[in-house]
């Protein structure tokens, strides 16, 4: 009778387990091993757990006790070795009196929630114990001193939550569906300190479309995929044959906090698996230390020895309320709550009496596949409402479950039950509960009839038949212990009929030998099935054959069973089938045809059956007549070109079986093997003609003779022997430009036996030496234009001729020549002024001069409708303007500019348009720019320049004008041109200002433009300032606008107040329109003075007018009598009370530096480094209270050290203290240089450290 299955944990968090009685009714007490994991908390702080032996509570009378025990797991069907996760083994021993406990709890995941999840899992692998391993507890217990539910138990990760009581330790908790994802799981292990270690996953990717995720955790919910760095590398790698994705993670140079629980999860799609494994790092020449298990729930404190409480904790923990339990953990030093609730509620517990049951379920229930079974129940209150549950569903009336009622008995039935009703079930009435679990009993089936031995021929029908004992029985075919593949394209088939299962094959070969089984669940049966060959018979042999060269290839031959294959060999070496080979097989009949017989097709053939040591062999010859192969030498027409004086060796392929004897001819003479520069030569497969020095005489047609037994060949090469072209005759020179000239020649004599290509041509100067090549691509032609020469430089040339050989010597240098060129036309020819007889025109000079220079200007003019040019200039001109007179009034003429130098006149420059000979009007406009349009506006000491241009012709009269009076030129400059007017003044005055007008005139025409200068200065102070009244905190203030404006309106005035003890000045209102004013929220007691500063555009007055009484706050409703008395005088001169202290500050830690100044008024501080003021430095705080002056360095760095000062002023002088700033645990450059601190101030700090170890 098979083992009943663990079922899932009822709601109250306990699972039901039962065991079935044995045959006597006496049920023994079972023996539980227990492994007790160290608390997490003992592992993270490097603590080893150490043992104890737990409370053996006195025995009692022994009640039966039922358990469950877990089946063993079927291999995974990939064969791989999983990791196994299962729950707790648990085995009988029949003992008498009490039983030891012992209860074994591996790292692995939570427990799965659903039955199919709980019954497949497998159980843990073993691992060895060593110093690092899980530890174990051996508890001897009664009978009723764990509940029977809890024996077998298998989750021992626990977790403190918020005022938890016991008994919600146990509940459920929700965890996704396991799946077998990992072959191999990373094992718990133990490295030393600064040691390394890797941790291996694997997961097997056969049925999975995508790569799974993978996360390692350290504790719960640390990932460390964002801890990854120096100390901590993750790795993935596949392997595409054994398709098995590995997972690594890589701990380099361990540190002592590195020790603790780890966990891997994987996941892919709806599947999930997960490991728990834990790292121990030990101190070198740490060994093994013996647990103590009480160790981990006490606190341990540095350097003292572990003390057990004084007062019963125990007690104090049981007539406790759940939501004290953490301020008692608190006051009492407990770091594992959680460890004592679970120790307390295993704790015997005095059973109450139910009040709803008179009976309760019975622990378990187990019934056959198919069977019925009743489950009933004693109310103690027939009148209470009754719910059944199935793992936590409620249960409805259905033909399957049928409830009864029989007086206070509650019955439900289960009729014909399947491994679905295999289930934790559950009935409540009112608050209470009790609960079962139901086992479902399943035959095993059994083979009634084996399969037997089978022994056949290859091509035979192959059928193994087996029956079983019950029909749609599930059985699986084995081949020497591997399951048969049986989809749609396998070679096996299956198939049943009733009881009876068969596996057919029907085409049998070699293969198929081997051990075959069928399994079932209660039996297997297995037998030899042995396939065998055919006898060979040979019906017609291999015939030996002689064939021509290029001739088909036919060997023929057959044998019988004609659907054997064979394999075909030529002198020992396989034969494959290709484009030119074909090996055909028909039946009985093997052939081998060749399309084209070559040399290496002859030899020895083969043929051997496959599977056979017999074989079939011919030998096959062939022959061939003799051939010149000329087509390998690549040159057309058979020539062969070669320089003269180089080495020839022309070798030629020949063929010919058997080989042919060759002969080499020059006309009539026969070329010997023992010549001396001439000399033919064969050997092998080719025939060669050597000449070690070409010379002309070489060249000829070279003629070939084979002969052989088969025939004869003859064959023609054509030799030709080339040399380098002759040089040029000497170039001629017949142009010659600025910078270029025109140079011919004729080609040479002799081309060298092959075509000119074309030609180099060089030139040099004619004093220098050196020849510069003007082109890199040949000239085709026998003409050439070199460019880019200077001008005025004598220059000579020389040609090169090319063929395909090489070049030729150069040819004799040209005469020698100098190039020369006119300038270009002159630029920008204009009219500049036109009269009743003369015509003004101007123009730029040439834009090229040239080497020749430029002599002059010609000027020629003709008559507008004539090509009569008249030179206006007997002589050259100089000058780009140029006066034509002697016109007649009224004509129209065209004008045109040459400009000269030695190599002659350049090409004329014409007016586009022809010019009349009459003087034009044109009426004056003055052109104000914008900006003067509008009053323009300077300060006092400024320059003012305007240009404002105007139009005009002839050449306009200008006056200025001051407000209707003529200016002064000693105060204003004006300057005028034809064109523009321009009015500048050094240092501007008030006195400037006003309206200035311009006045254009020609003849009668005039045109007038009036600009309006105003120079502004800063405003005088108001008049006076006069308290009107006060009252409260109020003061009334009334003044007069200052006299002088500073030649602006006033915009504004600011008002400041200042207390009579201190006179420092603050500001109450800026930019106050009016001239009276009332200043509120002064301070009772204070005595104030008030003054006003006067706005305009140009800024604040320079001084300020000052109320000559002051303004006392009184309190309302006291009047005091002032006394009169000289007021002292508290000024003094800044005195540094409390110097600096020359301090040493640690690197990145904050560094403060304090002095105490006294001054009247209040001095300005400055702090200063190395004599140098900080300013807007981030680093630096600077704070002022009181007199006491504090300087904040943040975070100092070596480079911070150095000499500081802090520096008081005021009127009346000023004052200074140093100390001396060092900063310890300094930085290397590399440090420096990643906090980002400038290379300058790295090296200055260098240099420092440098001279302070040397003073050292």
């Amino acid at each position: 009778m098979p083992e009943p299955t663990k079922k899932d944990e009822m709601p109250n968090g306990q699972p039901e387990e039962s065991v079935a009685p044995d045959s006597n009714g006496a049920l023994p007490l079972p023996e539980i091993s227990l492994e007790v994991s160290p608390p997490p908390e003992a592992v993270a702080e490097g603590k080893e757990p150490v043992e104890t032996d737990g409370k053996k509570p006195e025995p009692t009378e022994p009640e039966p006790l039922q358990a469950v025990v877990a089946q063993e797991p079927s291999p995974p069907e990939n064969g791989s070795n999983q990791p196994q996760t299962g729950g707790v083994g648990i085995k009988e021993q029949a003992e008498s009196g009490n039983s030891a406990v012992k209860e074994e709890g591996p790292c692995s995941p939570p427990p799965p929630d659903d039955d199919d999840a709980a019954a497949t899992t497998p159980s843990p692998t073993p691992q060895a114990e060593d110093a690092n391993s899980v530890k174990k507890l051996s508890i001897d217990l009664p009978n009723d001193s764990v509940p029977v539910p809890a024996m077998g138990r298998k989750d021992s990760v626990w977790s403190l939550g918020e005022g938890q009581g016991p008994e919600e330790l146990d509940k459920p908790i929700d965890t996704p569906p396991l799946s077998t994802l990992l072959i191999e799981s990373p094992q718990s292990a133990t490295v030393t300190v600064g040691g390394d270690i890797t941790f291996v996953a694997k997961v097997e990717a056969k049925d999975l479309l995508r790569k799974p995720t993978i996360k390692w955790f350290k504790g719960k919910w640390m990932d460390l995929a964002s801890k990854t760095g120096k100390h901590l590398q993750l790795k993935e790698t596949f392997d595409r044959f054994t398709k098995i994705h590995t997972f690594e993670m890589h701990i380099i140079k361990a540190k002592d906090n590195y020790a603790g629980n780890y966990r891997c999860e994987v996941s892919y799609k709806d599947k999930f698996d997960s490991c728990s494994f834990d790292l121990e790092v030990k101190e070198a020449g740490q060994g093994s230390q013996s647990i103590d298990i009480r160790s981990a729930f006490k606190r341990r404190e540095p350097k003292q020895q572990d003390e057990t409480p004084e007062v019963d904790v125990w007690e104090i923990l049981k007539n406790a309320r759940p939501d004290q339990y953490e301020k008692i953990a608190f006051t009492y030093g407990i770091t594992d709550l959680r460890g004592l609730l679970r120790r307390m509620k295993k704790m015997p517990k005095e059973e109450k009496k139910s009040e709803a049951f008179a009976k309760k379920l019975e622990p378990a229930y187990q019934v056959d596949k198919g069977g019925k079974i009743r489950l009933v129940v004693d109310l103690a209150d027939p009148t209470v409402e009754l719910k059944w549950y199935k793992n936590g569903q409620e249960i409805r009336p259905t033909p399957k479950y049928i409830f009864e009622h029989k007086g206070t008995q509650r019955i439900m039935v289960i009729n014909n039950c399947s491994i679905n009703d295999d289930a934790a079930y559950s009935v409540a009435a009112g608050d209470e509960k009790c609960s079962t679990e139901l086992f479902v009993k399943e035959l095993p089936i059994k083979i009634v009839k084996g399969i037997e031995p089978v022994k056949t021929t290859v091509n035979e029908r192959i059928e193994l038949e087996c029956e079983v004992s019950e029909e749609g029985a599930q059985v699986k075919w084995m081949k020497n212990g591997v399951e048969v593949p049986t989809g749609v394209r396998s070679r096996y088939r299956v198939k049943s009929e009733g009881t009876k299962h068969f596996l057919v094959i029907d085409d049998a070969s070699r293969e198929d030998t081997g051990t075959y089984s069928v399994m079932a669940s209660g039996g297997t049966s297995e037998a030899h099935v042995q396939v065998d060959l055919k006898p060979l018979k040979i019906y017609q042999d291999l015939q030996d054959m002689t064939v021509m060269l290029g001739q088909p290839i036919k060997l023929h031959c057959e044998i019988y069973p004609g659907n054997v294959p064979g394999r075909w060999y030529r002198n020992g070496q396989l034969i494959q089938p290709n484009d030119r080979i074909n090996i055909i097989h028909r039946n009985k009949v093997h052939r081998l045809e060749i399309e084209t017989s070559s040399l290496h097709d002859a030899g020895d053939y083969t043929f051997v059956p496959e599977g056979y040591s017999q074989s079939l062999s011919a030998k096959l010859h062939i022959i061939d007549p003799p051939r010149v192969h000329l087509e390998s030498l690549n040159f057309p027409d058979n020539t062969v070109t070669i320089v003269a004086g180089n080495k020839l060796r022309l070798e030629i392929p020949i063929s010919g079986e058997p080989a042919p004897r060759v002969v080499w001819m020059k006309g009539e003479r026969v070329i010997l093997e023992s010549g001396h520069r001439v000399r033919a030569e064969t050997y092998g497969d080719q025939t060669s003609l050597t000449i070690e020095v070409t010379e002309r005489e070489d060249s000829g047609n070279y003629k070939i003779v084979l002969q052989n037994e088969a025939g004869e060949a003859t064959a023609s090469v054509k030799i030709k022997v080339v040399d380098i072209p002759d040089p040029p005759e000497a170039p001629l020179v017949p142009v010659v430009g600025g910078d270029w000239c025109s140079m011919a020649w004729e080609p040479p004599k002799y081309d060298g036996g092959s075509p000119i290509l074309g030609y180099f041509v060089e030139r040099k100067k004619k004093q220098s030496s050196r020849w510069m090549r003007l082109n890199f691509d040949l000239i085709k032609e026998t003409s050439f234009e070199p460019k880019k020469m200077i001008e005025g430089v004598p220059y000579e040339v020389r040609i090169f001729a090319v063929n395909a050989i090489g070049v030729s010597k150069p040819s004799e240098p040209s005469k020698a020549f100098t190039p020369l060129a006119v300038t270009s036309e002159p630029t920008m020819l204009v009219v500049d002024d036109v009269t009743d007889t003369s015509v003004t025109v101007k123009w730029r000079p040439p834009e090229t001069i040239g080497a020749a220079g430029l002599d002059g200007y010609l000027v020629e003019y003709c008559i507008e409708g004539t090509n009569d040019w008249v030179i206006s200039n007997k002589e050259l001109t100089e000058k780009t303007r140029y006066t034509i007179t002697g016109l007649s009034p009224g004509c129209k003429i065209l004008v045109r500019v040459k400009a000269l130098n030695a190599a002659g006149a350049s090409t004329p420059r014409t007016l586009q348009h022809s010019i009349l000979v009459k003087e034009v009007i044109e009426p004056p406009k003055i052109r104000v720019p914008r900006h003067l349009k509008q009053t323009y506006t300077r300060r006092v000491g400024e320059a003012v320049n305007l240009v404002v241009p105007f139009m005009g012709k002839p050449r306009p009269k200008v006056t200025w004008l001051k407000e209707g009076q003529p200016i002064e030129p000693t105060h204003v400059s004006i300057r005028n041109t034809d064109c523009d007017s321009i009015i500048f003044i050094r240092k501007a005055e008030r006195s400037h200002s006003g309206k200035y007008e311009m006045t254009v005139q020609v003849e009668n025409h005039v045109d007038t433009a009036i600009l309006d200068i105003q120079i502004v200065d800063l405003p005088g102070p108001p008049h006076c300032v006069t308290i009107e009244d006060v009252w409260g905190v109020n003061v009334a203030l009334v003044w007069t606008p200052p006299k002088d404006n500073g030649n602006s309106p006033i915009t504004g005035y600011t008002i400041q107040k200042a207390d009579k003890k201190t006179m420092e000045w603050y500001t109450c209102i800026e930019h106050y329109h009016r001239t009276c004013i009332t200043i509120t929220e002064l301070v009772v007691g204070n005595e104030y003075f008030f003054r006003i500063f006067a706005e305009n555009t140009c800024g604040l007055s320079e001084a300020a007018t000052q109320t000559k009484k002051s303004a006392l706050i009184v309190k309302e409703g006291l009047q005091m009598k002032a006394h009169d008395y000289n007021d002292h005088d508290f000024k003094e001169a800044p005195k540094f009370t409390q110097p600096l202290i020359n301090t040493f500050a640690i690197a990145g830690y904050n560094a403060t530096l304090n002095c105490s100044v006294r001054a009247n008024p209040r001095p300005k501080v400055i702090w200063m480094k190395n004599k140098i003021a900080i300013i807007d430095d981030p680093r630096y705080r600077m704070f002022s209270n009181q007199g006491v002056c504090t300087l904040e360095i943040r975070k100092p760095s070596p480079y911070d050290g150095g000499l500081y000062t802090c520096k008081a002023i005021n009127d009346l002088g000023e004052a200074q203290v140093d100390c001396k700033l060092e900063v310890k645990g300094g930085f290397t450059f590399y440090e420096l240089m990643q906090r980002g601190v400038p290379l300058h101030l790295i090296d200055q700090y260098m240099n420092e450290t440098k001279i302070v170890e040397q003073e050292k």
